[in-house]
């Protein structure tokens, strides 16, 4: 899946926290919000007023990230609720980040169909 497949397939499934995600969507659309981070601080470093648009961009794309992260840890046969393993100190971050790293099932799972 392409950079741009992937902002696609994320935003075309906005809350829909069923079904799996492969890791090139994940890790695409982390890059994603990392690149628009990026260029919101730079515009609000540049002029003062834009600061307001990172405010609403981290609000409108907190509910896909969420969706997108639990469809990647039902890719590898792990429930959604794993997400809060993060409120752990480190270990939980650091079990997290190795999870959604790892290859998906190649094969259907619980969660439904290998994804394309």
């Amino acid at each position: 899946m392409s950079f741009g497949e992937a902002i696609v397939s994320v935003f075309s499934k906005y809350a829909e926290f069923s079904g799996r995600a492969r890791r090139s969507e994940y890790w695409y659309f982390v890059l994603f919000q990392i690149l628009l981070s990026a260029a919101l601080t730079l515009a609000a470093y540049m002029v003062p007023a834009l600061a307001i648009l990172g405010f609403i961009a981290s609000l409108v794309l907190f509910i896909p990230s969420l969706a997108v992260e639990v469809r990647r840890l039902h890719d590898i046969g792990k429930s959604g609720w794993y997400v809060l393993i993060r409120l752990v100190p480190l270990v939980g971050i650091v079990l997290l980040l190795i999870w959604l790293c790892s290859e998906g099932d190649p094969d259907n799972n619980q969660f439904g169909p290998s994804p394309k």
